[in-house]
């Protein structure tokens, strides 16, 4: 029913000035200026798919990973780029892994996480 549609990833910040500056600049998403009609709603394209952030009372109370990027072999440069803006890395204690920089480190698995500015966690993936 629904293997063919892209989904969309949906997330809840407080501070939608704050949200649009690290969505738009430091993360470099391109903001869907036809889906973005609404002070408190934004959209923005990544990749062949969307990402939403709306103002939410709830923001950043999920904590488990609200959007995950697949980079592949881009992940190294995508940390570096990142923490040259100022963003900054979650280093978790995670069996099995291992912790180079600010990537976790598996057999055949590395991971980076980040967090938003209302504390929503982003992951990024690579090879």
């Amino acid at each position: 029913m629904l293997a063919n549609t892209d989904a969309i990833a949906t997330v809840g910040v407080r501070d939608m000035a704050a949200a649009r500056t690290f969505y738009g600049e430091v993360l470099a998403l391109r903001e869907d200026s036809e889906r973005s009609s609404y002070p408190d709603f934004l959209t923005y394209r990544s990749g062949a798919t969307r990402v939403q952030v709306y103002q939410s009372d709830y923001a950043g109370t999920n904590k488990a990973t609200a959007i995950t990027w697949d980079l592949g072999s881009d992940l190294a440069a995508v940390v570096a780029a990142l923490a040259a803006k100022g963003v900054r890395f979650e280093h978790y204690d995670m069996p099995g892994m291992r912790l180079e920089g600010d990537i976790h480190v598996a057999d055949g698995m590395k991971a980076a996480w980040l967090k938003d500015p209302d504390g929503n966690v982003l992951n990024l993936n690579g090879t």
